[in-house]
């Protein structure tokens, strides 16, 4: 890792230890004031937002402890605790969103008067707090770190919708409007929670990362001069972001050496753009039988596969 590489992973790691203390403290701040003016919608954000401490605590956390090198327990590396932090933090949401949601939809029968003022009051501030832990997280390069980003911007533009609920709570009386909130921002993290609960399942069982097509990715080897065909081609993700790629090259029988350095080489400068970690390239020549194939008669095929 160079100089450079090292302040970059240092500055994520400060900004997102910075974001996680600012967003901890703003949701014990936002538990005691919704239960001050008797605001589920309030509550309900502040377990969105708690749920956020966890995911920059976890980040914070994860971002040094996955780049650990591997060693022999863990031959690649720490990498895949990211994902871990990921399916733990989007269960915990999933769980405190449908109580949530337990707890509000009886309100649009029974609705409740609310402090107006201190829901204004709590908004304003709460633009503000996730605001600013959005902006430290703005510039960095670390795709964790930008999703987080993204979701505190999620959550500017929550607070808002309580805003104007606020502001217009001063003019009409209507006390569902809390519990309609309250309902409608649980849906809404709901929805994305799982969203993003499926792809990290996804990738957990190595799943191929969904922006690769491996269609296209085989048909770029095939036009290597040399390979006549491709097997057991794999490509799975260790954190959603860094990749390990596996394939079987079939090679003419006389193939020299050389030239079986120049088709790896060739292969490897087609991939250069998947963000590999981890790649390996078996050559096979012409009539030899496959290893895995005896070891696996069941296995099935890629178009054009060799058999």
């Amino acid at each position: 890792m160079t100089q450079h590489d090292h302040s970059h992973h240092y500055q994520n790691r400060d900004n997102l230890k910075i974001a996680f203390f600012i967003n901890l403290g703003f949701t014990l701040f936002e538990i005691v004031g919704g239960l001050a003016i008797n605001s589920v919608a309030i509550l309900s954000d502040a377990l969105h937002d708690l749920g956020d401490s966890f995911s920059l605590g976890l980040a914070w956390f994860l971002e040094g402890y996955a780049d650990k090198a591997s060693d022999q327990k863990y031959t690649y590396g720490y990498r895949r605790f990211s994902l871990l932090g990921a399916l733990i933090n989007a269960v915990i949401l999933v769980g405190g969103s449908l109580f949530i949601l337990s707890e509000t939809i009886p309100r649009l029968l029974d609705p409740q008067a609310f402090n107006t003022q201190g829901m204004i009051f709590l908004a304003v501030i709460g633009v503000a707090v996730n605001g600013i832990a959005a902006l430290r997280l703005r510039n960095t390069e670390s795709t964790n770190t930008q999703v987080i980003g993204w979701h505190l911007i999620e959550d500017v533009l929550g607070w808002v919708v309580v805003l104007i609920v606020g502001v217009v709570s001063l003019f009409v009386d209507l006390p569902i409007l809390d519990p309609i909130l309250s309902i409608l921002i649980t849906l809404y993290v709901l929805w994305n929670v799982i969203g993003r609960l499926k792809s990290a399942v996804e990738l957990f069982l190595q799943a191929v990362p969904k922006n690769i097509d491996l269609a296209e990715i085989q048909n770029r080897i095939l036009q290597i001069d040399g390979v006549q065909s491709i097997h057991h081609m794999h490509i799975w993700s260790l954190d959603g972001e860094r990749n390990v790629f596996s394939t079987h090259l079939v090679v003419d029988s006389e193939l020299a050496r050389e030239a079986a350095l120049k088709i790896k080489q060739a292969s490897r400068a087609a991939l250069a753009d998947l963000n590999l970690e981890h790649t390996t390239i078996e050559l096979e020549y012409e009539g030899e039988d496959c290893s895995i194939d005896a070891a696996e008669p069941s296995h099935t095929h890629l178009e054009g596969e060799h058999d």
